[in-house]
């Protein structure tokens, strides 16, 4: 069977592949996961390859550079689903269900997932490394379950039932398939690294917001502006990958493609039966050239089986791919489900940091509308004030001119036309504070 399986997998060229790391790097040892990676050969433009990290089904890794059209056709997927991976672009965050793959990228998790192996690009990103660390502890400790699994489901296949899982009901984790083993991981890391973001993003912001409130000054004005561009920008991430998973628990197709154990196992039964009909159609041909059978209704018979036979096989499949699909459609819909409320806690967190802002903004704009206020009134006083002024202005230009009256003989004269000036002045004064107060102007 494995000499089978080489031969059905597309040749390796020396010239696409170079397997700089053969010796797997188990992260039971103790050693740091891709301990003395070559930070050069992360990306050789000239020969156009690019640094990956393979990991298969048994946790073992390994630093591949292969080059794009290579990883094409072997995981089968177009050349625009690589480029979703590519570092120098910037594209928001997809999960893609293609025929042999699922394209993952999610933040800094930019993977390509098989049925059996997992192909991510090589970065020295602590999260990228805490996710390959992280995938290989869970497939390392899942090994004797893995067995055990795989022995179950070729006994469940001969009673007409996909797995002991769907017999007893476990959900476990631990029994899931390869691809949604790291696809978990995958959103596990994509969802503490926005939940980390968002939980500094509130430390740093609420005692800044609550200092704004108390002293209002531009550089603190300043980093409130930074603080909420940083807010809208991450918001907009966490929303791109709530709206994925979204998408993907609302589209029963799209979850169904992502099933690719399931599907490999479907073609390879196909095959083997396919190999069965061709066994049994030259032990026909063998024995009707030995035997005096007629050469007209050989053939006919046998087309004849094989043709019953291809249809029982293909109603045989399709009520159990349907069956399946269900089956794999609820286990992952509720692997997408619970980390779908943690995106979305982590988005309840974020509105909440948001609003807060706009809260205290609002306490901001009120607060300057309160001094605006006060500026205004003391310039009404001021300009009350000025005017009363102005009225011994206007009786001394009245008196400076150049001419006579008796009254400039008499002594007292300037007492009483100082005092009459001022009670004159003071009542119009308190006029005036009286119509603000009824046009309530001023709160007096």
């Amino acid at each position: 069977m494995a000499d089978l399986k080489e031969r059905l997998l597309p040749p390796k060229p020396a010239s696409a592949v170079n397997l700089r790391d053969l010796s797997y790097r188990p992260s039971a040892s103790g050693r740091q996961p891709l301990q003395g990676v070559d930070v050069s050969s992360l990306k050789k433009r000239g020969q156009g390859l690019r640094s990956w990290i393979r990991v298969d089904a048994s946790g073992n890794s390994q630093v591949i550079e292969v080059d794009k059209f290579t990883l094409m056709h072997r995981c089968d997927l177009p050349a625009r689903d690589l480029r979703l991976l590519d570092p120098l672009f910037v594209y928001p965050s997809t999960i893609l269900g293609r025929e042999k793959a699922i394209v993952v990228n999610l933040e800094q998790i930019r993977c390509i997932i098989t049925a059996d192996e997992v192909w991510l690009l090589n970065s020295l990103d602590s999260y990228v490394l805490q996710y390959v660390a992280e995938l290989q502890r869970r497939l390392q400790a899942s090994g004797a379950a893995e067995v055990w699994q795989s022995d179950g489901a070729e006994l469940s296949r001969r009673r007409g039932s996909r797995n002991f899982d769907n017999i007893y009901g476990n959900t476990s984790p631990d029994y899931l398939p390869f691809e949604f083993k790291a696809l978990e991981v995958a959103l596990e890391a994509a969802c503490t690294f926005l939940d980390s973001q968002a939980a500094e993003l509130e430390i740093e912001a609420y005692p800044l917001l609550d200092e704004l409130t108390s002293k209002i000054s531009t550089l603190i004005l300043e980093r409130v502006r930074r603080l909420k561009s940083r807010l809208v920008a991450l918001t907009r991430r966490v929303q791109k990958v709530r709206d994925e998973i979204e998408q993907l628990m609302d589209d029963d197709g799209d979850m169904a493609e992502m099933y690719l154990t399931e599907k490999k196992s479907r073609m390879d039964s196909s095959f083997y039966g396919d190999l069965s009909l061709m066994g049994y159609q030259s032990n026909d041909g063998a024995v009707s050239f030995s035997a005096p059978v007629s050469p007209v209704s050989s053939p006919s018979d046998s087309r004849k089986l094989e043709k019953s036979l291809s249809i029982t096989r293909s109603r045989h499949e399709s009520m159990r791919s349907s069956e399946s699909v269900k089956e794999s459609v609820e286990e992952l819909e509720m692997l997408l489900e619970a980390y779908f409320v943690v995106i979305d806690s982590t988005l309840n967190k974020l509105t909440s940091l948001k609003e807060y802002i706009d809260d205290t903004e609002d306490f901001i704009n009120i607060q300057l509308d309160n001094v605006r206020n006060q500026l205004i009134q003391f310039e009404l006083l001021l300009t009350t004030a000025t005017f009363v002024v102005a009225i011994f202005g206007v009786v001394a230009g009245i008196f400076g001119m150049n001419f006579e009256i008796p009254m400039f003989d008499d002594p007292g004269a300037f007492k009483w036309v100082l005092m009459i000036t001022g009670v004159t002045g003071i009542v119009i004064f308190f006029s005036f504070l009286w119509f603000f107060k009824y046009r309530r102007l001023m709160p007096l």
